[in-house]
């Protein structure tokens, strides 16, 4: 009789269980009717839901379609279950992630949220769970169901967001053996990049009508990023949604984009925002304390269990990690524990990162910017009323100014604490300067919009330690002198072809060659360079020398950022260092020929454009198929940058970041567009839409941006409701 009754219940559990996965899809498949996705001829999205919510089930599903596995990717990293998919060496990146935020914690945000935004995670869910659902020969590699409260582990847009640039080699140095790990404040040197490497950021820059033909304000959206980082989508519902742009993969808001009344561009900032705190611990007994003041408080102690993959099987690691008011204990200095504080508002930053999509003008976008949450950027701003605008940071903590911030400060004086945040006001700002134009490449703000820029003066120092560069340098000289600009124009003024870190080092090297001499080799280089006007391009042999020679002359004597601030070079006059820096130019021309079999070899058949695949992890190979490149690095000034580096197995140099998605956007009584994107809109080799922008984009040659319904009608290549394509 015990079985009997024991058979039944666990009948009923699992028709309780069958009942309830039939309603889910019934309810799907319901809100699917809700939704038309139409793809234009170059495979964009154009989401159409009756609500806010049945937009964005839609606009998951259809970047679902488009690349599944970057969604997958993206969140199995957010959410710290990396090590699952990669194996050991990811478990501290798992263990980053549930120290800002543990599973409980992240379903306690997402219930404290307000209806509308819940509404929108659970779209965000059901749209890749119901992908799943319709596409059972997708198998995902980790998360086999979505949850509504996954986003608040991935709530802004930027690559890599506020957590990475804390250094997982110091949080595994500290909790496997507690021992100290010397690096810099931002850890692995993410906030401070390589100079070898290219520049991780943006370009953003806006012109009003004084500047353009059509007297209306114009915006370029040119994000620097790895490729294929971000698809490009047009979402749309009745609730006043209408946003077009870039999205992060596996995202709910267009993060890099405009409406038709707004646009804005967002570029990585230098703003300090991040705090490390040196704790004193006091123990006592099996529990440990931490002082503040003339406090002595309990440090709290979180238990987490993390997997990760061993071959084909799945082991556990227990940890157990360290908290006090100023965040998780992240590394040791001597003998101090160090908790690191960052911005970790996820409720707040989803409300503003999709507030922002929807706002009809600049009135509007500054009230939402007090929201304040978005601290890895800046923000270039323009919209149909002529406005252009700026903001330097916009999660900006006050401090005192008895303290070095740059360094850790004594966690035990409660006057190093944060002591709330600056009101955009009290940033800095740029509205409608007299110059009519505004810029930002990830330079510092004091020269953002010339002579009416900010003063550094006004402001403390953590609110802008931002280094000029030659992009931003290159940017002021063209603005200086633009006029009657056109879509058209504005675009050839967002890519041309001058390097200006080259226009200051090339010459010092013509002088030091004509004092010092040099080989035949030489001389024939320097003649080629003597004759060159420093623009790049894809049959420039000057570009491939100038390139591969800045390299070099950075190994041999300094970062050339370092010539940004109007130097002299008076250096460079000394006889040595000019027979130093020939010596570099030979070095050169002897790598040139080892590696290309003729140092006199043009840009294009060196710097290339390949995707052979749609992994997440591409390999390229110099006997593979090709597309000529001309543009160049942003690391010398070049706007449209194309970051290129040899990889695994290649001689020759193959673009990975730098421009991705760029659209140049006009404001008016209706909006006008054009954009590019890296490759295509669709990972998967055998879709017409993997490699059909991809000359376009080497070109620089701008497709027209559908954006008005009649206009996504004519262009339509294919209509349907999610789960009937």
């Amino acid at each position: 009789m015990r079985k009997i009754k024991l058979w039944l219940l666990l009948c009923g559990w699992s028709f309780l269980a069958m009942a309830c996965q039939k309603s889910e899809i019934q309810a799907w498949e319901e809100q699917a009717k809700q939704v038309e996705i139409i793809r234009d001829d170059f495979g964009v999205p154009h989401i159409y839901g009756k609500t806010d919510a049945d937009a964005v089930f839609g606009l998951l599903y259809a970047q679902c379609e488009d690349d599944f596995r970057r969604v997958e990717r993206n969140y199995i990293w957010a959410i710290g279950r990396l090590a699952e998919l990669e194996g050991e060496g990811a478990i501290y990146s798992d263990l980053r992630a549930k120290m800002y935020m543990t599973e409980e914690e992240a379903k306690e945000a997402y219930e404290s949220a307000p209806d509308w935004l819940r509404e929108l995670c659970q779209a965000f869910a059901d749209g890749v769970n119901y992908y799943l659902h319709t596409h059972p020969e997708v198998e995902p590699k980790v998360i086999t169901r979505y949850e509504p409260w996954f986003p608040m582990y991935f709530f802004e847009g930027s690559i890599g967001g506020d957590i990475e640039r804390i250094s997982t080699r110091r949080i595994q140095a500290f909790y496997e053996n507690e021992e100290a790990l010397a690096l810099s404040k931002y850890g692995d040197g993410l906030h401070h990049p390589d100079p070898y490497e290219e520049p991780k950021g943006s370009n953003g820059i806006v012109v009003s009508g004084e500047l353009t033909e059509s007297g209306n304000a114009m915006l370029l959206i040119n994000p620097h990023t790895s490729f294929y980082f971000r698809p490009e989508v047009h979402v749309v519902s009745e609730e006043g949604l209408n946003a077009y742009g870039a999205v992060t993969w596996g995202q709910f808001f267009v993060y890099q984009g405009f409406n038709e009344k707004t646009g804005w561009i967002h570029t990585s900032t230098f703003v300090d925002f991040i705090d490390e705190f040196e704790e004193e611990i006091v123990q006592e007994g099996n529990k440990l304390h931490y002082r503040y003041g003339d406090e002595v408080r309990s440090v709290d102690s979180v238990k987490v269990s993390l997997d990760y993959l061993v071959g084909d099987s799945l082991q556990s690691q227990d940890f157990t990690f360290y908290r006090t008011h100023h965040g998780p204990i992240t590394h040791k200095i001597d003998d101090k524990w160090v908790a690191t504080k960052i911005n970790w508002d996820p409720v707040n930053a989803l409300i503003q990162s999709f507030t922002r999509t929807k706002l009809a003008n600049y009135e509007e976008f500054r009230e939402m910017m007090d929201i304040r949450t978005n601290s890895s950027n800046n923000t270039v701003f323009a919209d149909s009323e002529g406005n252009i605008g700026y903001f330097h940071g916009n999660f900006i903590p006050k401090r005192s100014p008895d303290f070095d911030f740059s360094r850790p400060v004594d966690g035990s004086d409660p006057n190093t604490d944060w002591q709330g945040l600056h009101t955009v006001d009290e940033s800095i700002t740029i509205l409608n300067p007299a110059t009519g134009w505004i810029q930002n490449c990830n330079s510092t703000p004091f020269t953002a919009a010339g002579p009416y820029s900010p003063k550094r003066e006004d402001y403390p120092p953590y609110m802008a330690p931002d280094q000029e560069n030659f992009r931003g340098i290159h940017a002021v000289v063209l603005l200086e002198n633009a006029k009657n600009l056109t879509l058209d124009s504005f675009r050839e003024l967002a890519y041309d072809p001058f390097i200006p870190a080259f226009a200051r080092l090339i010459p010092a090297l013509i002088t030091a060659h004509q004092k010092q001499g040099g080989n035949p080799e030489t001389q024939k280089a320097i003649a080629i360079l003597s004759d060159w006007d420093f623009r790049t391009g894809k049959e420039s042999v000057a570009t491939s020398l100038a390139h591969f020679y800045a390299n070099n002359y950075q190994r041999e004597f300094r970062d050339l950022n370092q010539l940004t601030e109007n130097e002299k070079l008076e250096a460079h006059s000394d006889p040595q260092v000019q027979k130093n820096m020939v010596a570099v130019l030979e070095e050169t021309l002897r790598q040139m020929e080892e590696d290309f079999g003729t140092w006199d070899t043009p840009w294009g058949e060196i710097n290339r454009f390949q995707r052979l695949s749609g992994d997440i992890d591409l390999k390229y190979d110099d006997d593979q198929p090709y597309i000529p490149v001309g543009m160049a690095s942003g690391r010398w000034g070049a706007l449209a940058s194309f970051g290129a580096s040899t990889k695994e197995g290649t001689k020759r140099l193959y673009g990975s970041s730098g421009n991705s998605f760029v659209a140049v956007v006009e404001f008016g009584e209706k909006v006008r567009a054009k954009s590019i994107l890296a490759g295509g809109q669709n990972s998967d080799p055998k879709s017409p839409h993997f490699l059909d922008q991809a000359q376009r984009y080497a070109d620089g040659d701008f497709k027209d941006v559908a954006f008005y319904s009649e206009d996504v009608q004519k262009r339509a290549k294919e209509k349907y409701h999610p789960g009937k394509r």
